[in-house]
């Protein structure tokens, strides 16, 4: 039997979509984990932030990210805008709390400069981490309505 468990967002880049999650319980480093991609030109999603062993080795290509916030430095708004024209990017970011200036920055050129969105849900909650689980199938609505699908 299909079991749901709900929590409400901010949705600060509204779409609905439903996918695999992929959990970190730690800040996401979002240089860190793309150092190939910016330094190399990798066209690989998968984390290499060495210091985030929740998501280390994870291929977050077309997965739901959910994580407390992200943390690094200013080169963050301009690696969401490369993994999104990459095709690597997260389908989802979803935030236990509020979103960041740089997560927001990029994630928002993104959407607006290329026409490519990482659907975007903020304010979910320290029991939303509590809750998901990698692996587990989550759908986002349109109003930052997050289900999380067991």
């Amino acid at each position: 039997m299909t079991q749901t468990t709900t929590f409400k967002g901010r949705p600060a880049v509204p779409g609905a979509v439903e996918g695999s999650a992929e959990v970190s319980r730690v800040g996401f480093n979002t240089c860190a984990t793309y150092v190939d991609v910016l330094i190399s030109g990798s066209d690989s999603g998968i984390c290499q932030d060495h210091d985030n062993k929740d998501l280390f080795g994870h291929d977050l290509a077309d997965k739901i990210v959910c994580i407390p916030q992200t943390i690094g430095s200013s080169s963050a708004a301009t690696l969401f805008m490369i993994i999104l024209e990459k095709g690597i990017a997260p389908k989802a970011m979803l935030f236990a709390n509020h979103i960041d200036s740089l997560a927001a920055c990029g994630i928002l050129m993104g959407d607006n400069w290329l026409g490519k969105r990482i659907v975007t849900v903020d304010m979910l909650g320290p029991e939303f981490l509590d809750t998901v689980k990698t692996g587990q199938n989550i759908r986002v609505l349109e109003d930052g309505t997050v289900e999380i699908i067991t």
